[in-house]
């Protein structure tokens, strides 16, 4: 009987239509690598960027055990446990970082592909490098999101790449014949007078976003001996207050594992990686309630492909709770989303600090 998909949940911080728990990418991704799964033994199934478990789930319950899985987005680890919980499925894959012991003698890779080239480069690289030489990668996505540039990216590092037909609007690249594999190195620039490391798909790359910008020229002293940058990125903020401020100790948070090992390469690169805490968070779970009197914010709107304007008040509640009364929270914003009113509503009373033709800066209070 075929895997059912019905039961898998998504993420519960998002919603919209495009945000599917399985979509026709999985399930070709599923049915064109279901023969060389079948010959793999324990161990040998590697799954990177499954949204929420679907590509996991599936192959255990065709029989996949020792499945070794890597997902950018920590919210994607969890969905993937609480649906493998639901399916009796727990014990059959292992969550890794990305990195050696994900890929050492994998045979069979299923593969969602990143919209980033920089990204692809870097999986593509360290697969060709670990996994058996007789690997097999099953790379699928949504036609929309693939380019003929990720099948070069590909061929780079793979002596044979095989293009599926499309079906359902999705298509699955099957690269075979690894060579020239090489370690993810970050890109490096140094910008207005700070070194930025970023690793690919990291928001931004190895530059700093217009909004970033009109923040740091804005931001004060943080009162206190200790500030947080919240959905860090590549960790900018962090390093740039850590720079600006020797005393302050500042602790970055992100809940992608790109963006933390962006952010503490970029730490290291600045010389403050003593003072720089970099931590793989949802939002700021692991921080205690009233503990903060300072978080610097750039909050993403988009969840992959798709704008979720959900995802900044969310932000913004869990700012209210860590901040401590008097606290505040510097926050820039595409004007356009009107942030204002949930700022006003979540933290308290809000100002404007700077504004130009895309971006708003504010500083919200703690009542």
């Amino acid at each position: 009987m075929p895997f059912s998909f019905d039961a898998l949940r998504r993420r519960p911080d998002l919603e919209g239509p495009d945000l599917l728990a399985v979509d026709a990418a999985d399930r070709l991704i599923l049915d064109e690598s279901a023969d060389a799964r079948a010959q793999v033994g324990d161990d040998e199934l590697v799954v990177i960027g499954d949204s929420y478990g679907a590509l996991t789930l599936a192959s255990a319950d065709a029989g996949g055990r020792g499945i070794r899985v890597h997902q950018d987005e920590l919210l994607g680890e969890e969905a993937l446990a609480l649906n493998a919980r639901d399916t009796g499925l727990e014990e059959s894959f292992v969550s890794h970082p990305l990195d050696t012991a994900l890929l050492t003698g994998a045979r069979v890779v299923l593969l969602r592909l990143p919209r980033s080239l920089h990204a692809l480069s870097d999986i593509a690289g360290l697969i060709a490098v670990h996994a058996h030489p007789e690997v097999i990668v099953y790379a699928g996505g949504r036609l929309k999101h693939m380019t003929p540039s990720m099948n070069d990216v590909l061929r780079r590092f793979f002596t044979r790449l095989d293009v599926t037909h499309a079906r359902q609007k999705s298509r699955v690249l099957v690269a075979r014949g690894p060579h020239d594999g090489a370690e993810p190195v970050p890109e490096s620039a140094e910008v207005d007078g700070i070194a930025v490391r970023a690793f690919g798909g990291a928001f931004a790359g190895a530059s700093i976003d217009i909004g970033t910008r009109l923040l740091l020229a804005h931001l004060p002293s943080p009162r206190g001996g200790e500030a947080i940058d919240l959905a860090c990125g590549t960790g900018v903020v962090a390093a740039a207050l850590a720079t600006r401020h020797p005393s302050l100790r500042v602790i970055a948070c992100d809940q992608s594992a790109i963006a933390v090992a962006s952010a503490r390469a970029t730490a290291e690169a600045n010389g403050v990686s003593d003072r720089v805490s970099v931590v793989r968070d949802d939002v700021l779970r692991g921080q205690p309630d009233a503990t903060a009197s300072f978080i610097a914010l750039n909050p993403p709107f988009h969840a992959g492909s798709a704008i979720n304007e959900g995802l900044a008040p969310r932000m913004f509640a869990d700012a209210a709770r860590v901040l401590a009364h008097g606290g505040e929270l510097w926050t820039v914003w595409n004007s356009s989303l009107q942030y204002r009113p949930a700022l006003e509503r979540l933290v308290g009373p809000t100002r404007q600090v700077a504004r130009d033709r895309k971006f708003t800066v504010t500083v919200s209070t703690k009542r």
